[in-house]
């Protein structure tokens, strides 16, 4: 396993090489390589936040990076008052502006908690759905809310409550980033999945066909027994990653709560536009080692990648890996990004179709030395660079 300790951006000659060696490279030579890392975000250390988590990273339709996360105001646990933070790249990760508070929830006991991002690259928007009062602690009913931008991350419209269309009920976006269709069926649909509390758990979907303006609810695949406490190793999907892969299909990376099966992922696949989830299409990927945990996963160039702390009990060792068969089987090597302690993950990746964004990816995480949530931290792969 190689380690972050090959920093590419220990050498300018080596980055002009780089440069040039890329565009007659196939998938089977991928052999990714830690380019760079910058801290976005220290815990405890800037003003009224107390700790930075759940990091989310996209790309606009205008190239513009885009990384948010909770900023919990008081504490580290997952209920009370957060602001939702956000910085912004023109150029790829290089530089970033100040941290900006997008949405304040006040002195809620149970704040917002992140959360997906989506993507019109139609109408080139970038949508937030959040919930609000997830928790039931001091505060019901859970709302599930939605901001928006029109001008690449720029400012942002006030918060929506979608709950008036989906009904009231507990659901938790992603975390990560939702998706437009690219393909048929239902080319154009914004999906984005979740999950529900612990007792009424599962992976469920939310849909949009008209860019964000209305929404209904899609795909569930419920826990067992549904709405009911659980006991160790019983069926009990939770946070999720959609990806689109190029039949259409919509492949689904699901956090096994209570380790049933195994302690490693679930994976489940809709056919028909995240309308359903058929427990036909459900398999468990026992190569996807995982320690209950939000990870991160990424179709670009016929390839499938994934990310998370590689551990069957503690959160370290956050790693990247890789499928040339649409996850059926994983490449072998795998590449170490932070061996410490490490938690939640979300990658991205610009598909401009040039030979140079061809060679990246972008991974934002949770890091530190003694506890995951001591930083958020962004990470630039250079897919070709051990090459």
């Amino acid at each position: 396993m190689k380690t972050g300790s090959r920093l590419a951006s220990q050498s300018l000659l080596l980055s002009a090489v780089l440069s040039l060696c890329v565009c007659t490279l196939s998938p089977e030579q991928i052999d990714p390589v830690l380019y760079e890392e910058k801290l976005l975000w220290v815990s405890g250390a800037q003003g009224e936040v107390s700790t930075y988590r759940i990091p989310l990273l996209t790309f606009t339709s205008k190239g513009s990076l885009l990384a948010f996360s909770e900023a919990r105001k008081s504490t580290a646990s997952d209920e009370g008052a957060k602001f939702l933070a956000m910085r912004r790249s023109i150029d790829k990760g290089a530089t970033w502006s100040p941290t900006t508070f997008i949405v304040d929830d006040g002195t809620k006991p149970d704040g917002l908690n992140l959360g997906s991002v989506v993507v019109d690259e139609e109408v080139g928007s970038v949508i937030l759905v959040y919930s609000l009062c997830f928790h039931l602690y001091q505060c019901h009913p859970s709302s599930t809310m939605m901001v928006e931008s029109m001008d690449d991350g720029l400012s942002w419209s006030p918060p929506r409550n979608l709950s008036v269309q989906l009904g009231v009920k507990n659901f938790a976006p992603g975390p990560g980033f939702g998706i437009q269709k690219r393909y048929n069926p239902a080319k154009g649909r914004l999906v984005v999945c979740g999950h529900g509390t612990l007792e009424g758990d599962g992976v469920f979907c939310i849909l949009s066909d008209d860019h964000g303006r209305n929404w209904y609810n899609g795909a569930a695949l419920k826990s067992i027994p549904y709405n009911q406490r659980k006991q160790p190793q019983d069926f009990n999907p939770d946070e999720c990653q959609p990806v689109e892969m190029t039949d259409g299909s919509i492949v689904i990376n699901v956090r096994n709560q209570n380790n049933y099966h195994c302690r490693c992922r679930i994976v489940v696949r809709s056919r028909d536009g995240g309308l359903s989830l058929p427990v036909d299409d459900l398999f468990f990927d026992y190569e996807l080692v995982d320690p209950a945990v939000a990870a991160g996963a990424l179709q670009k160039d016929g390839v499938l990648y994934f990310t998370n702390p590689s551990n069957e009990q503690h959160r370290v060792n956050l790693t990247l890996r890789w499928s040339l068969t649409d996850g059926n089987s994983w490449v072998k090597e795998a590449v170490q990004i932070w061996a410490g302690p490490s938690g939640y993950s979300s990658i991205t990746s610009l598909n401009s179709g040039s030979p140079e964004d061809r060679k990246y990816i972008f991974v934002i995480y949770e890091k530190g030395h003694r506890d995951y949530d001591e930083t958020v931290s962004f990470a630039k792969i250079h897919l070709f660079g051990g090459r």
